[in-house]
């Protein structure tokens, strides 16, 4: 550990650098979610079936980076790690607003949702250099910044491409990649990875994690479930909305994530719930949210009733995500960006998970069989938090 980092660790990190992490992260991750609001006017310009492949290509990029590039922050020197990968998110926009093709944008899109990974390096980083008895907190501002990039990407791209073009969206996003890379240079101390390995036996000891650490396991698996319950309202939403009860279109939809503003309270209030009380209390109250958020919907079957719903469903996530980073990063410091990886990747295949399983069940009964799955899902997750992990399984760090 540097010597400016053993000073954080023992006076606490400044205020002004917790926030350049989460405006950083925040920045890094609304990229992924540009190109949705701006397709119809992507593919107007740009006609074909490759087009709509774009936000496809962009998620597939994320994943792709979650398990290749992420893994790093444990061998690379992080600071460094993260400007060079800012760098490289810039570039791929440039790209990206270049693209004369749709082979070439998708191809762009790939590398934006590769290189905005960056915002997972910042999250590990974060309970680095915070002291232990402040960790949950810092995590938590880190991802309240995370969740403000997305809820504010899909307003500011929409705003953009309707009054500028889907081109100039990209183009704007180049300066703000490289304000964060900045912001990250100043703000930032030095921070020397702990781990030895090389790259091969690097990606090769995430598996030698998940064997290893039952508590990894647990926090992975309840994750992913809570995701996927998330990820499966998203995406029937605006299908319930355009029903003959609401009648309501996707512009009303879109809205729906504004409420779910009140997440970015949520992370901080959890981190810092991990920090004084531990971290089960928290995912347990994350999985009993999710039961009843979904109670919610299926009770209360007007637009009041969707709007508590959601308030609830997305302080289950964010309560959850906040106390299950807080524990897995205290189980291997010198791999917390490898165990960020686990719990992250999990997570996003619960989430495609979801998503698949919800449209299904739309398709095959409707609103109540999309409440049904969901309640199964939480009450799995909530099932996960009866069992012990063995050795070492409080929650409590």
């Amino acid at each position: 550990m540097s010597s400016v980092t053993a000073e954080t660790q023992t006076r606490g990190l400044p205020l002004l650098t917790t926030f350049a992490m989460a405006g950083a992260a925040g920045i890094a991750v609304a990229n992924i979610y540009y190109n949705q609001p701006m397709l119809g006017l992507i593919e107007a310009e740009i006609p074909g079936p490759l087009t709509a492949l774009v936000p496809t290509a962009t998620q597939l990029g994320y994943a792709a980076g979650l398990f290749l590039l992420v893994p790093l922050g444990d061998i690379v020197e992080r600071k460094r790690l993260i400007v060079l990968q800012f760098g490289l998110l810039a570039l791929s926009l440039i790209l990206a607003a270049m693209a004369p093709s749709a082979s070439m944008l998708v191809l762009a899109s790939v590398a934006v949702g590769l290189s905005a990974t960056v915002a997972q390096q910042i999250v590990p980083l974060a309970a680095h250099l915070a002291p232990p008895a402040r960790r949950g907190a810092t995590v938590g501002t880190v991802l309240a910044g995370i969740l403000t990039g997305i809820l504010l990407s899909r307003t500011l791209a929409g705003f953009v491409a309707t009054h500028g073009g889907w081109r100039e969206m990209f183009w704007l996003g180049v300066p703000m990649a490289l304000l964060a890379a900045g912001a990250v240079m100043l703000a930032l101390p030095r921070s020397e990875p702990d781990s030895q390995l090389g790259y091969g036996r690097l990606l090769g000891s995430i598996a030698d994690l998940w064997r290893e650490f039952p508590q990894l396991r647990k926090a992975a698996t309840t994750q992913a479930l809570i995701f996927a319950a998330f990820t499966v309202f998203w995406t029937v939403l605006a299908f319930r909305l355009q029903e003959p009860a609401f009648g309501l279109g996707a512009d009303i939809a879109g809205l729906f994530g504004i409420v779910g503003a009140v997440g970015i309270f949520a992370a901080p209030l959890a981190g810092r719930f991990a920090d004084s009380r531990g971290a089960a209390p928290v995912v347990a109250l994350g999985a009993a949210l999710v039961v009843a958020s979904w109670l919610v919907f299926g009770l209360w079957t007007s637009l009041a009733g969707l709007v508590v719903g959601v308030i609830l469903l997305d302080f289950a996530m964010q309560s959850a995500l906040v106390s299950n980073q807080h524990l897995v990063f205290a189980l291997r410091p010198e791999a917390r960006a490898r165990l960020n990886t686990i719990l992250m990747g999990a997570m996003f295949l619960g989430g495609a998970a979801g998503s698949a399983a919800g449209t299904a069940a739309w398709q095959a009964g409707g609103w109540t069989g999309v409440v049904a799955l969901s309640l199964v899902i939480g009450l799995l997750a909530m099932a996960l938090q009866v069992f012990r992990t063995g050795r070492g399984a409080g929650f409590r760090h």
